[in-house]
């Protein structure tokens, strides 16, 4: 989960208001402490953070809802704006544009995964039809060549290094007329443990050279409050454009780095929220906060939906899974296509309403490193089995395992998942409004 920490708590306000008898100054300066809390707890500026409240406040206190929004909607919708305004308000794009190559220069300290997001980044442009090289500029650190060479192996990119030249402008300029055969072209700068005034000269010094398009800060979510200091002195070597803000998923506190965006002016333009080449988004304020509060993000789940199967698929999908009417085939096709996408527990954040319903939690887990060891187990299985997965018995299960060379066991863990999945569907069986209409009070904002 985004910032689980930050997320539960601000539900926590959400539901607060959602239980409170009557809306008055009171309970708004309550919920403004609360949300203050929050928000300092997960590393966020202390200035942001009461300059964030104080409107919070001001508008609660002074507007009067539109006619026909009850009084708590109006209030819960006041945190969500404010919230969004204060992570950017819109989506900040970047625009590729027909230039060949466009430039895309990563900068940061080591450690926060600045090589390891070129790649996610190759990933996510050739998804999208460019043509992407990388261009490996970091002469300092012993591993970093290799490292981008091997990334460019798994994603497929042309990546351009030279382990024995010791001077970045160099490199560059070696190779500078085969870039212009790429769309894109990324490019891994050097970094250091901590900020030093050599660092930020090559950062400069390559800026001046290169003249990239675009300037994207690297910031680890787990910084805390130093990643504003460190993105204000990148800001100054080299004008970043935009911030990439890695690690966002799970407990890492993240505010730090949501921080840095807000003081330098340089949007987030990127979030990485996993350890695979797929898990990179592109950072829209409205998604996220709506995620934090529980509320979904359905643009950015198009958007993974549309990267794993066609429209058609995922109606198909879609409609058998609500249905909960689906054999050991249907799940099997369902979950390859999950995985393309991401883990489920991300996927059933972006869907609104659903963040706020506990789930089990084995249900949640695509177990992506068994779907071939579950399709060798499927291919022993007869038609009626595979159509029928409740006439599995026990001698019936010794029987597919000695056939597929696996474990008894390993059998029944895909039967298991079978009947978690089922459950799951049936959870969410029939109109998807009326189960919303259902979850009515405990879903603030409905």
């Amino acid at each position: 989960m985004v910032m689980e920490k930050l997320s539960n708590n601000l539900k926590n306000v959400l539901k607060k208001i959602a239980g409170a008898p009557i809306i008055n100054e009171a309970l708004i300066n309550e919920l403004v402490k609360d949300i203050q809390r929050a928000l300092l707890s997960a590393d966020v500026n202390v200035k942001l953070v009461l300059n964030l409240s104080k409107n919070i406040k001001e508008k609660a206190i002074n507007k009067e809802p539109p006619k026909g929004v009850n009084p708590r909607d109006f209030l819960v919708n006041i945190v969500y704006e404010e919230l969004t305004v204060f992570l950017g308000g819109e989506l900040k794009k970047i625009n590729i544009t027909k230039k060949r190559p466009f430039k895309i220069m990563l900068v940061g300290l080591f450690g926060n995964g600045k090589t390891t997001t070129t790649g996610k980044l190759a990933t996510y442009y050739s998804k999208r039809g460019y043509k992407v090289a990388l261009l490996g500029l970091d002469v300092h650190r012993p591993a970093a060549m290799k490292q981008l060479e091997q990334i460019g192996k798994i994603t497929s990119t042309q990546t351009f290094t030279d382990e024995k030249e010791k001077d970045p402008k160099k490199i560059y300029d070696k190779v500078k007329d085969k870039l212009t055969q790429y769309d894109i072209v990324l490019i891994d700068t050097a970094g250091r443990d901590a900020l030093s005034e050599d660092l930020v000269e090559e950062i400069t010094s390559l800026n001046k050279h290169i003249n990239p398009d675009e300037k994207l800060l690297i910031i680890s979510a787990d910084l805390g409050q130093t990643a504003e200091t460190q993105a204000n002195k990148f800001h100054e070597s080299c004008n970043i454009t935009g911030i990439i803000a890695t690690k966002m998923d799970g407990t890492a506190k993240a505010g730090g780095a949501l921080s840095a965006a807000a003081t330098t002016n340089a949007p987030i333009k990127f979030i990485g929220t996993g350890e695979t080449n797929n898990d990179l988004e592109e950072f829209n304020p409205e998604g996220f906060v709506g995620r934090l509060l529980g509320m979904g993000d359905l643009k950015a789940l198009l958007e993974k939906t549309k990267e794993a199967m066609t429209e058609e698929q995922a109606q198909d999908l879609g409609k058998r899974f609500l249905k909960g009417e689906f054999n050991f085939l249907d799940m099997y096709e369902q979950m390859a296509a999950m995985n393309k996408m991401g883990s489920l527990s991300k996927l059933m954040e972006m869907v609104p309403g659903m963040g706020q319903i506990k789930l089990p939690k084995d249900a949640l887990k695509v177990q992506e490193g068994k779907l071939e060891k579950w399709k060798i187990i499927m291919q022993s299985m007869t038609k009626e089995e595979l159509e029928n997965p409740e006439i599995l018995t026990r001698s019936r299960l010794d029987r597919i395992a000695k056939g597929s060379g696996s474990k008894t066991g390993e059998v029944r863990e895909l039967l298991k998942q079978y009947r978690q999945t089922k459950k799951m569907s049936k959870m969410m069986k029939g109109d998807p409004s009326k189960m919303m209409k259902k979850f009515k009070g405990k879903i603030p904002g409905m």
